[in-house]
């Protein structure tokens, strides 16, 4: 029997979920460096690809159960993790004598950070989307609506991660009440709004990639 043959088949809808997880891992930190409005809400854009980490591990936990999700969490901390040494890493080599200074300022200055704001980053990742997935499971047995428990599991996470990363990252700099208000009420209302159709999608496409 060859290699081949004997290694464990994946599921379509699991390998091209995951891959784009770890993209979105990636992202979320690069697109949280841009407040965007939304009408009265002001919000970091990183939360649309956070909100698609939800998404994601909550349709997994949907097509091949909450120990497959929560492996996915886990493995979310290695790109997340690289991502942070490979940004020491480039910021601190020097830029090349070629590379415009507008440029080269524009590119710290994103991709820049201080050490409580990665920590805070990396807690509120894994105990929200841990608690996550464990509450859209624990919903399994009062309903089978997808869209419904991704809600809720996704409104209940975003207000805990809200807490741990402004709590973590700014606690001490400056007051943080108003941030937090501001960040929890926004994330709520995106996660009604946006949570149970990407979810039901997500879903769907799940089981005609596996089908």
């Amino acid at each position: 029997m060859t290699i081949a043959a004997s290694a464990p088949s994946i599921p379509r809808s699991l390998f091209a979920f995951s891959v784009f997880y770890g993209g979105m891992v990636c992202l979320a930190g690069v697109l949280g460096n841009k407040q965007v409005s939304i009408g009265p809400l002001a919000v970091e854009a990183g939360i649309f690809a956070f909100l698609l980490l939800v998404v994601v591990s909550s349709a997994i936990s949907e097509l091949h159960g909450q120990r497959v999700a929560n492996n996915l969490v886990r493995f979310g901390f290695m790109p997340l993790i690289l991502s942070i040494i490979l940004a020491v890493i480039v910021l601190a080599l020097p830029a090349s004598p070629q590379m415009e200074p507008e440029r080269a300022a524009a590119f710290s200055l994103m991709m820049g950070a201080t050490w409580r704001i990665w920590i805070a980053g990396i807690i509120a990742y894994g105990v929200s989307m841990t608690l996550n997935v464990a509450i859209f499971d624990r919903l399994r047995s009062g309903t089978r609506l997808v869209a419904v428990r991704g809600a809720i599991a996704s409104v209940l996470s975003q207000i805990v991660d809200t807490l741990l990363f402004v709590t973590i990252a700014f606690w001490g700099i400056f007051p943080i009440g108003a941030l937090l208000g501001g960040q929890m009420l926004a994330k709520v209302v995106l996660s009604l709004v946006l949570v149970p159709p990407l979810i039901s999608g997500f879903v769907a496409l799940g089981r005609k990639l596996d089908a």
